[in-house]
């Protein structure tokens, strides 16, 4: 091995490569796992704004994995990260160290997989059919139900455990909680609407807003649901509960379940005086964005749990998220993995086991959640454990999913890296997701001994 070398230890042995080949040594990160993944990529990792897969050079060549405490980044066509055991130094001869191929080990480890066209599906999930649907993010307020259109959400998060108290702060001043290194001013949305102020705990969700130049956070009780509402089915608010301090906040109210359930959908324009926010912002110390952020190019995603994974899915794609009723309509002889139907105002729609998709890990949380996806025509119900948590993603945060691994991964599409705490969000592809779905019922459903036609 020409020139100085790098060696470590793997696996139990001791390796080298050259030093030349190694752009940089770092910690090991925090790792997203990918279902679904050969078993030598551990994860993905965040290096410094950059998301790398990371493989075990130990499971690489079929040894016991040890200790892996750092990652060689390496250039191979594209970045990967080779994690190992122990990092020695540069050395001018390998002594005793075994000569290692990192790019021969890598192609012969992983075979690229070929992605499939057409990979981008939000613009696509607006089908002509939906023009007249509002989008509806619907949360509780008290006793009551109340929503603001999609579009106006920028995120929702979860209330930190320790708040910044803004001192001589309105009634309705929760305090300030840091977001990406700025503070956002939150609010009981029930103090803002006049319903009294209730008590926050430490999963609260908090909706952040824009009005006008500036973001604040607006304190809920409890999340309900993402809907899309026929235009038909908002009605316009009737000029008597316009009158007095609370005017124009309630922009319209929505019918649901065919009129079963009423929601009052928020103007956000109209939610705080002119007054309280000139004191929010200077208690807070916040000043006007140069630019608003929301013509920074930027993607909004609904974000859920399965397991310990966190993933993603664009929201133009989602139809609905519902809590799981007590109880699915079953169907004669359908696949074990389509757990019943639902009944979506009038339409029926399938909900599919998703332990497939995530490497055997199922949702059983206490707060599970249907999420109804469609792609064109197709609808279906995916159980997840925790939603909705909305996030605005910038483009600048968003990159490819790497492409190694088998055809279960390319329901992977892209990844977000959230740079505020080192976070890999792992998106997935509506369509690829849909058609895996449809994919496995047709297996199913065919006949033993037939054979799929190409």
């Amino acid at each position: 091995m020409a020139g100085p070398s790098l060696t470590f230890r793997a696996g139990g042995a001791r390796f080298a490569v050259p030093a030349a080949s190694v752009r940089e040594v770092a910690r090991v990160p925090r790792l997203t796992r990918v279902p679904h993944a050969p078993p030598s990529l551990i994860g993905l990792g965040n290096f410094r704004g950059t998301v790398l897969p990371v493989l075990s050079l130990a499971a690489l060549l079929a040894r016991p994995r040890g200790d892996e405490a750092h990652v060689l980044l390496v250039e191979d066509g594209e970045r990967v990260g080779i994690a190992v055991d122990v990092v020695e130094g540069i050395a001018r001869a390998a002594d005793a160290a075994e000569p290692v191929a990192l790019a021969s080990l890598i192609a012969a480890g992983f075979a690229r997989v070929e992605r499939r066209a057409g990979r981008a599906i939000v613009a696509g999930a607006r089908t002509a059919g939906r023009r007249d649907e509002i989008p509806l993010l619907v949360f509780a307020v008290g006793a009551q139900d109340f929503a603001l259109p999609v579009g106006a959400v920028e995120a929702v998060l979860r209330l930190p455990r320790d708040v910044t108290v803004l001192p001589q702060a309105d009634a309705a001043v929760v305090g300030s909680m840091s977001v990406r290194n700025r503070l956002l001013p939150l609010l009981s949305l029930a103090a803002l609407l006049g319903l009294g102020a209730t008590a926050a705990g430490a999963r609260t969700p908090v909706i952040v807003v824009r009005i006008g130049a500036h973001r604040f956070g607006l304190v809920v009780d409890a999340m309900r649901a993402i809907e899309r509402v026929p235009e038909s089915d908002l009605d316009a608010v009737p000029a008597v509960f316009n009158r007095g301090g609370a005017e124009a906040r309630i922009q319209a109210i929505g019918r649901l379940d065919g009129g079963r359930r009423l929601v009052s959908v928020l103007a956000v324009e109209h939610l705080l005086s002119d007054t309280l926010t000139a004191r929010l912002l200077r208690s807070s110390g916040e000043m006007p964005d140069a630019a608003p952020a929301t013509d920074a190019p930027a993607e909004r995603f609904l974000a859920f749990r399965v397991g310990d994974g966190a993933f993603g899915l664009p929201v133009a794609a989602i139809d609905e998220v519902a809590p799981v009723p007590d109880r699915l309509t079953r169907l004669p002889n359908a696949p074990a993995f389509v757990q019943g139907v639902m009944n979506l105002r009038g339409a029926v729609v399938p909900v599919v086991d998703q332990v497939r998709r995530f490497d055997g890990v199922a949702a059983r949380g206490a707060k599970r959640r249907i999420i109804v996806v469609r792609a064109g025509a197709t609808r279906i119900g995916f159980i997840v454990d925790a939603a909705p948590e909305v996030l605005r993603v910038p483009a600048s945060a968003l990159c490819e999913a790497p492409e190694l691994g088998g055809a279960e991964t390319r329901v992977f599409e892209r990844v977000a890296a959230l740079g505020d705490d080192a976070r890999i969000v792992l998106i997935l592809s509506p369509r690829e997701l849909l058609d895996g779905a449809e994919r496995d019922m047709l297996a199913a459903l065919r006949p033993e001994g037939a054979v799929a036609q190409s």
